[in-house]
């Protein structure tokens, strides 16, 4: 195959993207043998720009539905006449509209968006049915009326620090560990809805959604304060909630080193 004009096979730089997408078309972030994905769409952009393959690492594999405004991403070119920064128009020329990106820049050629991430943000959005537009209706959960902050809160507070989430873990998770650590979690008001923000190391397959279905049931039947914690500790799925819709899931942001 060929190369893209100004390139030299002997050298590369590697690259850093920040990606925004919205998930709802695609079967996630990573690629799928039948099934269209942003790993996917990247990847063919990049050939384009590039007249040969080119991979690309995410910080995290969203799931289908799954949408992102701060999912990061690195690729290795060998094009050095292109600056780096000009990869945001160049890719973004060549991608369908649900994906975007919003930064580019060199990175050191040790970098790796997924080992090198220190955290991971997602935001979960809440709307009440009765307030919700139909454009806000497409990107959060839908519920007959807000939920109670206060308790909402409550149990959020249970799952800060380091724990084992087998119990709020998928079937099908393949994860060796269920041990992760929860940096921040809680929910607040903007606007209309209410928001759900969780900070932590990595989290496992579904585990954002399952922990918001669980304690909407909790407040839902007003449990007590202690109920999230006995769930977590009992490691038992058959305990939780149903798990939450991922059209109201945003990988927010990933943080590295000294951000």
């Amino acid at each position: 195959m060929g190369v893209g004009r100004g390139s030299d096979p002997g050298k590369s730089r590697r690259i850093r993207l920040v990606v925004a997408y919205d998930g709802t078309d695609f079967c996630g972030w990573q690629v799928q043998k039948a099934d269209r994905s942003v790993q996917q769409e990247l990847q063919k952009a990049l050939e384009q720009i590039h007249r040969h393959p080119v991979k690309v690492t995410g910080a995290g594999r969203t799931d289908s539905g799954v949408h992102a405004v701060g999912q990061t991403a690195h690729f290795d070119t060998d094009l050095l006449t292109i600056p780096p920064e000009k990869f945001v128009p160049a890719l973004n020329s060549l991608l369908p509209q649900d994906v975007r990106i919003r930064e580019s820049c060199e990175a050191g050629k040790a970098f790796h968006a997924r080992r090198d991430a220190l955290s991971r943000e997602y935001r979960y959005y809440i709307t009440a049915r009765e307030r919700c537009s139909p454009a806000l209706s497409l990107f959060s959960l839908s519920v007959p009326a807000l939920p109670d902050i206060r308790l909402l809160n409550h149990y959020a507070r249970a799952i800060v620090g380091i724990h084992d989430f087998t119990a709020f873990s998928a079937a099908g998770d393949q994860s060796v560990s269920k041990i992760r650590a929860v940096i921040a979690a809680s929910f607040y008001p903007e606007g209309r809805r209410i928001v759900f923000r969780i900070i932590g190391n990595a989290f496992l397959w579904r585990m954002v959604r399952s922990l918001i279905g669980t304690m909407l049931a909790l407040e839902s039947r007003k449990a007590e304060e202690s109920a999230m914690r006995e769930i977590l500790l009992s490691g038992d799925r058959l305990q939780v909630g149903t798990t939450a819709p991922a059209k109201g899931l945003f990988l927010y942001k990933v943080r590295y080193g000294k951000e």
